[in-house]
């Protein structure tokens, strides 16, 4: 890369707040101008007695599987104010690093994650996750989501429950910020790095005339599948990893 190959580029970055500030700074680092967007936000749950329950559960259950870094600091403090430590019966799954490092800052020192990609399919094709049949395994997540592990662990033969200790909101409510920028030249890329919130954005945007001058960034094929279908421009990145990501940005816009 040049020194500044992001030179007059602005990117809209659509993470939520206090996730974004790392990819906004290598933006800048870049030479570009970083327009924080946020599409999600992470909020508690209103009441959390049913998860209270749930967290009865764990000393008979044999998997803990997080799907993100929010689910395990909405979750783990909890744990530890429930049990006083981690039950010694309990082995832990995470679909990406940074969830498994955040599981260490609560004293869990062996997770299973994946290798390559960070998404359910890959974590689902390691062998601890084959041999599963009999065994009992939680979920923690935000309220909704994608119904593939647990499917696919059902399907192994394994009892599977969702402990939902998060919800996640949209808190925009129009798009105007971003066509104005575009109006001025002054909007060349939007960075998506969840499904959800892909479709929140084609939601407030509708037909408006910038959405199909724009490039959205992706990091992962899955989240680029709607907007492809709907004839808009979409990079994916070849990697994980937010330098992939504008890795790509940069041989594509510059």
């Amino acid at each position: 890369m040049q020194n500044k190959p992001l030179t007059v580029i602005t990117i809209a970055v659509t993470r939520p707040v206090d996730q974004a500030q790392a990819l906004c700074e290598a933006i800048t680092h870049l030479g570009g101008r970083a327009v924080l967007f946020p599409l999600l936000a992470i909020t508690p749950l209103p009441d959390y007695h049913a998860f209270e329950q749930q967290l009865a559960e764990l000393e008979t259950t044999d998997w803990a599987i997080f799907i993100s870094s929010n689910a395990v600091n909405y979750t783990m403090p909890r744990v530890l104010k429930h049990y006083g430590n981690i039950p010694d019966n309990l082995k832990f799954a995470a679909i990406g690093h940074q969830s498994a490092k955040e599981l260490a800052h609560y004293g869990v020192r062996n997770v299973l994650t994946p290798h390559t990609r960070f998404d359910s399919e890959t974590l689902l094709a390691l062998p601890e996750m084959h041999d599963v049949a009999n065994m009992k395994i939680a979920i923690f997540r935000g309220v909704g989501g994608r119904e593939l592990m647990a499917e696919t662990l059902t399907a192994r033969g394994a009892n599977v429950y969702f402990a939902e200790c998060y919800q996640r909101i949209n808190p925009q409510t129009d798009a105007n910020l971003l066509g104005e920028l575009w109006k001025k030249g002054e909007l060349q890329a939007i960075i998506v790095t969840s499904s959800e919130a892909m479709r929140y954005l084609l939601d407030i945007a509708g037909t408006s005339e910038w959405l199909r001058h724009v490039t959205l960034c992706v990091n992962h094929a899955r989240i680029a599948e709607l907007p492809l279908q709907l004839g808009l421009k979409v990079l994916v990145a070849d990697a994980p990893g937010d330098e992939a990501m504008l890795k790509k940005l940069v041989n594509n816009l510059c």
